[in-house]
């Protein structure tokens, strides 16, 4: 059985009207991520990426990320589209989030402009702020997507919103 969608209202956009393969945006809204109480990145040239049935996902351009919080993990994974994601622990002198933002170097065609921008699990911080809105987690550990106000699903992950049916 799956989930009914929801249909947007004025302002909205719903996950399902979003394309695949992925589509790379640039936004020029805000973006301020929160880890162990302190700003790690702050950025108005974000990347966002949407695919069908997911809550967009957000890169933030490296260079807009504190200096030291970002640590190279081991794990790698590939999507089909955009290529190897090499994995980051992000750390502060108190905590560690292990895998908790991820990037591609090198993505393939198409995806090019990703290279030098990473994205958070907004599960893994304290906030994560869409020009001031809290962001809540896409469902499911494997998804990155920052579910807002603007966006509606249901999105996958949650039950009943497992395929692209």
């Amino acid at each position: 059985m799956h989930a009914r969608r929801a249909r947007p209202g004025p302002g909205q956009e719903s996950v399902w009207e979003y394309p695949r393969p992925p589509l790379v945006q640039p936004t020029d809204k805000t973006i301020e991520i929160t880890f162990d109480g302190r700003v790690i990145a702050r950025t108005n040239r974000a990347l966002r990426v949407v695919e069908t049935g997911h809550a967009p996902v957000y890169y933030v351009p490296l260079s807009d990320v504190q200096p030291g919080v970002l640590v190279a993990g081991d794990r790698v994974s590939y999507c089909d589209f955009k290529g190897e994601a090499r994995y980051y622990h992000v750390v502060s002198a108190r905590h560690r989030a292990p895998e908790a933002a991820w990037s591609y170097a090198s993505p393939k065609p198409g995806y090019e402009s990703l290279a030098g921008y990473v994205a958070f699990y907004p599960a893994s911080m304290d906030s994560c702020l869409l020009d001031g809105e809290q962001a809540i987690p896409q469902p499911g550990r494997f998804h990155g997507g920052w579910v807002t106000a603007d966006v509606v699903g249901p999105f996958i992950g949650e039950p009943g919103a497992l395929g692209y049916s």
